[in-house]
């Protein structure tokens, strides 16, 4: 049987870990007292054998007669709830434990129970602040959601009568709390477009949207300008002015036929239906957590309880926990009705009055973990093992790798299957950060805002990496036997790229077949990316930025292998053509820079979003990244003292820049004013060695450019065996960075207690803006 104190770590929210019952303290003061009982018994024996036996029949009395007091008349008195009045008003109740029987380890036992009750007094308070603010939220959302509502009636009204006011269509006799009715519904049903407007504005201001306001235009006629404002931080994925979301019609067109059913975007109004959607759904889930904290929590109080009665040899438990059962996070049931009112809410107004369509929002079902999915991982592993000790004894019988050996191997086919091979390593790697993320519970889901139910998991990462790297070697085997049997070249080295056009039609196949959701998302994460600073950057987008500096080698020898077989040098083995030229230079430096640029423009629209002038100084990073590529590419064609010089200052100046970066604000290492010295106070990993060593490792990766400017002269297979692995080591150190970059995204949101996300809301409130 699992002891209960592996069951609450496994089950608790992390985020929240510091808000629980801290069962492992109260553990160990339980063991305390167990070992004042045992070292004051000998002394008890001692006395009992040296005169004081008389005496036992009396202590023996004196203790049934207290016993009895002690479960009846006296047994809610142990605890004593005290009730302190704030500043504002409100009553904050405080729980005392006194202990009205003598308890032999009477030091510990006090000790015990003011711990307790300092556990109590801390459960209850945050499960008020995180219940109080869950209500406010809902809310909220019931004012956006009926707003929602009047404007879907409204325009559903004009679809079916283009002639007929506005405001007739909410009149009833009994209208709802926030319709659009008014004192001046029943003067005229037909009126103008610019009254009806007006009338549109007074309802909506009434409903608490931002009042809309009216400029002169040219021709000195009106033009109104409406806007509902959306939050700053709100992560739309939308180059469109959000401000304007529901009322670009009315802003441009203001003298437009209604009767068109365009005057209020359909498409903006379902954009605003999504996002409240969403926001319930994301409340949901922070209902169902707080519930889960509050059981949670009662079973530590009860199992904890028990450990005491049984080693103090007393029944304290019942009457500690009547207090506990009467205290606010067991006996308040506002979350559970708001739990209920939100399933009604979701399944009438977002699933069609449909119950199981609405706890597939609400409830999604993680999927199972597949044993399928670990018997193919193991059998393909085993499968690239043999291919890739076959292709290498292929490899020396052919000779290709010799010194005076063909040189249109190394040219052609390397770069696209070296594509391949950092790809899968890196894979690999992300596989391994998803496994150790997973079993330091890191909450990465959470922090990169994906759907646990299609979320890639570690033992998927291995399969799809398993599966490229089992396919990449096969294509080598198979061109390595190819040429070996006399088949034109120009047939033959086609494979690499027919292997390129496969994966790429993996990638975008619309079939719901090997991990669509996946794909997706990454198709969507590469393209935020190439088109920043358009899009507002979210966290996954920034880290996959990242994940593309350290793959520059990947992206050089993409451009090569694009231009060997779109220029069509396969058929004449010309390599001078891909290897020359103006074109080929300046390629070399965008292609270096290029994702330099894009994470240094991601810094540049935080900042713009955020005012933190910390983004432009991580901006900085990326710049001096780029100009210490940039110097290194130049030394390579113009080998001189100068620029050696150059290379020098700006090589080691960025690597100090990148050092500090990755260890005060990525990892959030080197305090010296931490417990444990030159870390961080909170330590996700229990061996506190492994951050030396990675620090020390981070170090020594980072230096890699050195080998560019020692001047060591290698041959083309040894040059390109030496690029490989410069690039491997690069990837392995992004993964060894990855791990530590989310441990402190993961430490940031445990310490501000965020566990679900805040979604943004379309309408804003019209006394959130003068």
């Amino acid at each position: 049987m699992v002891k209960f104190s592996r069951e609450l770590e496994a089950q608790l929210i992390p985020e929240w870990k510091e808000a629980f019952v801290n069962y492992w303290q109260l553990k160990k003061q339980i063991k305390k007292i167990k070992l004042s009982q045992k070292s004051k018994q000998p002394q008890q024996v001692l006395d009992r054998e040296f005169g004081l036996s008389i005496f036992d029949p009396i202590r023996s009395l004196a203790k049934n007669i207290s016993s009895k007091l002690f479960h009846s008349d006296t047994e809610t008195e142990i605890i004593q709830a005290r009730s302190k009045s704030m500043e504002d008003g409100d009553e904050e109740v405080l729980y005392q434990t006194e202990l009205v029987q003598l308890f032999s380890e009477e030091d510990e036992v006090a000790v015990f129970f003011e711990s307790l009750d300092g556990e109590l007094n801390k459960v209850n308070q945050f499960y008020k602040n995180k219940e109080s603010e869950f209500l406010e939220r809902g809310e909220i959302l019931n004012k956006q959601l009926e707003t929602l509502l009047h404007l879907k009636r409204v325009l559903n009204e004009h679809r079916r009568n283009p002639n007929a006011g506005v405001l007739p269509l909410s009149c009833s006799s009994s209208p709802p709390r926030n319709s659009f009715c008014s004192e001046s519904a029943s003067e005229s049903n037909e009126t103008s477009a610019d009254s009806q407007i007006d009338e549109i504005i007074a309802a909506l201001e009434r409903e608490g949207i931002n009042s809309a306001t009216r400029k002169k235009t040219k021709k000195g006629k009106p033009k109104m300008a409406m806007r509902i404002g959306i939050p700053a931080a709100a992560p739309t994925r939308t180059i469109t002015a959000v401000t304007s979301m529901l009322w670009e019609d009315l802003v441009n067109n203001p003298k437009k036929e209604l009767g068109s059913g365009d005057f209020i975007n359909r498409k903006k109004i379902q954009c605003a239906e999504k996002m409240i959607r969403g926001a319930f759904v994301e409340l949901y889930r922070g209902l169902g957590l707080l519930k889960t904290y509050s059981s949670l929590n009662m079973v530590a109080f009860m199992k904890i309880l028990k450990k005491f009665d049984k080693v103090s040899n007393q029944q304290a438990s019942a009457s500690y926990l009547k207090v506990v059962k009467r205290s606010h996070f067991i006996s308040s049931d506002k979350v559970v009705r708001l739990m209920d009112d939100v399933e009604s809410i979701f399944t009438k107004h977002f699933a069609n009055n449909d119950w199981k369509k609405a706890m597939k929002f609400l409830r999604p079902q993680q999927q199972k973990e597949s044993h399928m999915v670990t018997f193919f991982v193991g059998l393909l592993t085993g499968c690239f093992v043999s291919l890739f000790s076959l292709y290498a004894i292929l490899a020396h019988l052919a000779g290709i790798f010799k010194p005076n050996s063909e040189r249109s191997y190394v040219e052609t086919v390397y770069p696209v299957f070296s594509v391949f091979t950092l790809l899968s390593f890196h894979l690999f790697m992300y596989g391994c950060n998803l496994f150790m993320w997973k079993g330091t519970r890191i909450n990465y889901n959470f922090i990169f805002e994906f759907q646990p139910s299609t979320a890639l998991k570690y033992r998927d990462a291995f399969l799809i990496c398993t599966t490229f790297m089992t396919s990449v070697v096969a294509a080598m085997v198979i061109h390595l036997l190819l040429r070996a049997s006399g088949f034109s070249p120009n047939h033959v080295d086609a494979i690499p790229g027919i292997l390129l056009l496969i994966f790429v039609f993996v990638l975008i196949c619309p079939f719901d077949i090997f991990y669509r959701p996946t794909r997706y998302c990454f198709i969507r994460i590469i393209r935020n990316i190439v088109c920043s600073p358009f899009y507002k950057v979210l966290m996954v987008d920034f880290f996959m930025a990242d994940q593309l500096t350290s793959q520059i080698p990947l992206l050089r020898h993409m451009e090569t292998s694009t231009c060997y077989f779109l220029a069509g040098t396969l058929k004449t083995h010309r390599y001078e053509t891909c290897k020359s030229g103006r074109l080929y230079r300046e390629l070399a430096y965008v292609i270096s820079f290029l994702p330099y640029y894009w994470r240094a423009m991601q810094c540049a629209r935080r900042w713009l979003d955020e005012s933190d002038l910390n983004h432009l100084a991580n901006m900085g990073k990326y710049v001096s990244a780029m100009v210490a590529a940039g110097a290194r590419i130049t030394y390579g064609r113009q080998e001189n003292h100068l620029w050696f010089g150059i290379v020098l200052v700006t090589s080691v100046f960025s690597t100090v820049y990148q050092l500090y970066w990755d260890f005060v604000k990525d990892w959030d290492l080197l305090n010296s004013k931490s417990k444990n010295l030159w870390l961080r106070d909170n330590l996700i990993l229990k061996n506190k060695s492994i951050y030396y060593m990675s620090i020390v490792l981070n170090i020594v990766l980072r230096v890699a450019w050195v080998e560019t400017v020692m001047g060591f002269r290698f041959n083309m297979d040894e040059s390109r065996m030496l690029d490989f692995l410069l690039a491997s080591l690069e990837v392995i150190r992004r993964g060894h960075w990855n791990f530590y970059r989310l441990e402190n995204e993961h430490l940031n949101n445990v310490g501000k207690f965020r566990a679900v996300k805040a979604v943004p809301l379309p309408f804003r409130e019209s006394d959130s803006d003068g």
